[in-house]
């Protein structure tokens, strides 16, 4: 399939990462079928896509008319049978392995033999998650960062058997969303994760043993190592859980005890402090 031949996008999960990736696509003038189960979700969704849009037209970065031509190509939808229209689907929900396959063998059941499946996996393998589908040449890994509205990269990630044509079609597409996208092999947490987990697990691992207050540990790098965020800052803005969900795939795919969650992160996640969504992780949130 070319990149001119996707004319409909299937977004599965409404969560924080697909509704930024279902804002991108509708901004770049594609159709998108967000799905999720559950319509709370999807009502919420299209209410924090429609606020983040308001803001682009505040800044500036586009006028009143394409926010309302961008809600109105998004449709909501709960029932997987609604997604045989699309060209192009992108797997956003939690990073769950069994949750995921669930998830792709169904929509796998439904869409176009010529249709490409995408996951948005930030961790698990490519070349797996593709062999519990029909389709595993035209599969591929495409790691949006969040917030996606904002971030410019996506990580490209072929499975063993990703054609050569799928793979240019993605690469193409993510260009036509305004994105730079990174052609990135398929190993555990690919780039960006298996780089940056290893920073967010030491800065816990330094709170847990009385280094430094986590205020501290984020002004150390943000004010001695120029991050934008501090690393437990940005692992609270994450999900205290993904994270866990992360190095626990780096210690399964590496077996390597460096990959080993801190007992503090997961002491978090069992108390149900979760970061930002949860009110409380490393910082209280009002």
């Amino acid at each position: 399939m070319s990149v001119d031949s996707i004319k409909t996008v299937a977004v599965l999960g409404a969560g924080t990462m697909g509704n930024g990736i279902a804002h991108v696509f509708a901004r770049s003038g594609y159709p998108v079928l967000l799905r999720d189960v559950d319509q709370k979700v999807l009502d919420r969704a299209l209410g924090t896509i429609s606020k983040n849009l308001e803001r682009e037209v505040a800044k500036n970065k586009l006028t009143a008319a394409d926010r309302s031509a961008a809600l109105d190509r998004i449709q909501p939808v709960t029932d997987s049978k609604a997604l045989a229209a699309a060209d192009f689907v992108v797997e956003a929900v939690p990073e769950q392995r069994d949750l995921k396959i669930r998830i792709l063998k169904d929509v796998d059941s439904v869409i176009g033999p010529g249709a490409i499946l995408a996951s948005n996996t930030s961790s698990i393998s490519i070349t797996e998650l593709a062999a519990h589908t029909s389709r595993p040449d035209r599969f591929i890994g495409m790691h949006f960062m969040n917030p996606v509205p904002m971030m410019a990269l996506v990580e490209v990630i072929n499975g063993a058997a990703t054609s050569d044509a799928t793979f240019a079609a993605t690469m193409t597409l993510c260009e036509k969303l305004g994105k730079t996208a990174v052609s990135v092999n398929d190993f555990p947490g690919f780039v960006a994760n298996r780089v940056l987990m290893p920073l967010i697990n030491e800065a816990a691992f330094a709170v847990m043993e009385g280094v430094a207050a986590p205020e501290a540990v984020d002004a150390v790098m943000k004010l001695g190592m120029n991050h934008p965020m501090g690393p437990l800052q940005l692992a609270d803005f994450i999900g205290l859980d993904v994270c866990v969900e992360i190095l626990d795939v780096l210690l399964r795919g590496f077996g390597d005890p460096k990959y080993r969650a801190c007992p503090l992160l997961r002491k978090y996640v069992a108390a149900g402090w979760l970061g930002r969504k949860s009110g409380r992780g490393f910082y209280t949130y009002s």
